[in-house]
């Protein structure tokens, strides 16, 4: 295993009797890198994170995490990582503090230093004044960093946060990932996964998964810039009935609506994508205006998805 990465794996597999949840993934994860796991509901991404922590064996293949064999080695592999799972899963009836100091307990925190270390954590995460509160009571945007620092109490070289801000409000969302920058800014391997796009645009690199396939790798400007789609917006005074104009083309892969905006997706081999939805509006009867558009990372994901349903993987 290369020294610069945390995570390699190859040909990680896992089949759930007839279901291929995850199919041959390849996969490299720099060090003291935020790494995105980006894919809906299904599409494997929780899978594969239980599979690299040793919490599920795979059915093929096999990866090294932090220079330790997976399968196999998952018991010393343990105490350098965090896990944390979409569901809120510490103790509701028990306090703050006491979720801290068992999880302290857990890893075998050096006694003499939990209780500045608690306390450490109690103000960075900013749960000072829920000191004492019951877990179960607070707030989900309170649960989420109590669950954070729950996680990195022990200081590990690895953290993987499967959905993590599924259930929270956009300013503690916000909140969250300022407190992962802070930590890959000093030395932690952060992978995690999402299935928000702007979450996605935040990560130093990230994969892209769709029914267990990886389909797409790399930065978010790499992947952005390698769409292999013009992208059209279109600006109607009646985006319904545009949509449906445009929707009949068989030379347009996509039509998406965002407010009183289309979002067209047309395959590069086309040399005026202006001029294809401008025909195709004009022959509707639809009066619309016309731009090109940088693509998204948004844009990247649909085209990426389009062309694994296209080749059947």
């Amino acid at each position: 295993m290369s020294a610069e990465f945390a995570i390699e794996a190859r040909g990680l597999t896992k089949q759930f009797g007839k279901l291929r949840a995850v199919s041959a993934l390849d996969l490299k994860v720099p060090k003291g890198q935020i790494y995105g796991f980006l894919g809906p509901n299904g599409s494997g991404k929780s899978t594969t994170i239980r599979m690299l922590c040793g919490l599920l064996t795979p059915t093929e293949g096999s990866a090294v995490v932090l220079g330790t064999k997976i399968p196999g080695n998952s018991q010393k592999l343990k105490p350098r990582i965090g896990y944390m799972t979409q569901k809120f899963s510490l103790f509701g009836d028990m306090s703050v503090q006491e979720n801290l100091r068992f999880i302290a307990e857990i890893y075998s925190y050096p006694r003499k230093d939990r209780a500045q270390r608690i306390d450490e954590l109690l103000s960075k995460y900013d749960l000072l004044a829920q000191r004492r509160q019951l877990a179960g009571t607070m707030s989900g945007g309170q649960k989420q960093r109590l669950a954070l620092a729950c996680s990195v109490l022990h200081r590990p070289e690895l953290l993987l946060l499967d959905e993590p801000t599924s259930a929270v409000d956009p300013q503690s969302r916000r909140d969250f990932w300022a407190n992962l920058f802070r930590l890959a800014e000093s030395g932690t391997t952060i992978m995690v996964s999402t299935h928000y796009m702007d979450e996605a645009e935040r990560c130093h690199r990230l994969a892209i998964l769709d029914r267990g396939v990886k389909v797409a790798d790399g930065t978010p400007q790499a992947l952005q810039q390698q769409t292999g789609m013009h992208i059209v917006e279109v600006m109607a005074e009646n985006p319904y009935a545009a949509q449906a104009a445009l929707a009949g083309s068989s030379e347009i892969a996509s039509v998406t609506q965002l407010g009183v905006r289309l979002r067209v997706l047309i395959p590069v081999r086309h040399d005026d994508p202006l001029r294809l939805v401008e025909d195709a509006l004009k022959a509707s009867g639809v009066s619309a205006t016309t731009a090109l558009a940088t693509p998204s990372l948004e844009d990247v994901f649909v085209a990426v998805t389009m062309e694994s349903e296209e080749s059947g993987q």
